[in-house]
């Protein structure tokens, strides 16, 4: 068996760093937004926003593109997460 690329082992060692604080930032922002949910439904307000929503992507559809990250990628990242979001918030107003 041959030697590990030691290269490519910390290539990977940051990608695995990488992915540990997205996971960490992911459950930040979910807490964050369970708490909107609930705001939401103890005020009677709709589960989604779409006029924030297009905002939100546009506005990361120029940072990414700042970032030299593919546009298109982003939106589609971000559109997941506000599905994900708004489910949360319908759930959250069902239990009220």
């Amino acid at each position: 068996m041959s030697e590990p690329d030691p290269v490519l082992a910390g290539y990977r060692a940051s990608i695995d760093n990488i992915d540990a604080a997205l996971i960490h930032i992911l459950a930040e922002r979910f807490r964050i937004t369970k708490a909107v949910g609930t705001y939401k439904a103890q005020h009677a307000l709709p589960a989604s926003d779409p006029n924030r929503e297009e905002r939100q992507i546009a506005r990361l559809r120029q940072l990414a593109v700042e970032a030299n990250l593919d546009p298109e990628f982003s939106e589609k990242f971000l559109r997941f997460i506000i599905q994900e979001v708004i489910r949360h918030h319908e759930q959250a107003a069902q239990a009220k």
